[in-house]
């Protein structure tokens, strides 16, 4: 198929697009189409973070609690100036700057290995997710709690930016294990 024909059902676009990458090496091709994956993925993990604490900060305040599952999963509001855990919460700053350093890390990542995985957004928008509460949320400045409200009886409340961190590393841990058997 030459750059001018298209497959049945496509537009001008897939003929623009296939002539403007014509030569282009397909590894370039999918490199952007992953870096580009990697940031909505960050950007998307960002939103629905900062929305739910949005949501958080607005509905249960106060002590108010929402009971999921019994007394196993509840949603109710903690402000965590610590890391995960709880741990450190005595510095926050250097929490903060901790995790900038990380955050910063995983998007030097992202951009300069050719073969980043896609799951790095993950890491990267909860990282993010809970640096914007660091500079935002009272006391402010790199030293705001973080807002957490998910409650597990048997795990330390979180949010939804944490989540998407463990999430993000368990992948990519799987993904080097699949990896280092073949």
């Amino acid at each position: 198929m030459d750059s001018t024909e298209r497959p049945p059902g496509c537009g001008v676009a897939y003929v623009n697009l296939r002539y403007m990458l014509q030569g282009v090496p397909e590894q370039v091709i999918s490199t952007k189409r992953t870096k580009v994956a990697i940031f909505l993925i960050a950007a998307v993990v960002v939103l629905t973070d900062q929305a739910s604490k949005a949501w958080a900060l607005a509905t249960l305040s106060g002590g108010r609690r929402i009971s999921l599952i019994g007394q196993t999963v509840d949603l109710r509001l903690v402000r965590n100036p610590g890391s995960a855990f709880g741990l450190f919460s005595d510095s926050t700053l250097w929490v903060f700057l901790a995790s900038l350093v990380v955050t910063i890390g995983v998007a030097v990542w992202a951009l300069m290995d050719p073969e980043a995985p896609a799951v790095l957004g993950l890491v990267l928008g909860g990282g993010m997710g809970n640096l914007i509460d660091r500079l935002l949320q009272p006391p402010g400045g790199g030293s705001g709690h973080v807002i957490d409200f998910i409650y597990l009886s048997f795990w330390p409340t979180f949010n939804l930016a944490d989540a998407a961190i463990v999430t993000g590393v368990a992948l990519l841990f799987y993904s080097a294990f699949r990896e280092g058997r073949r």
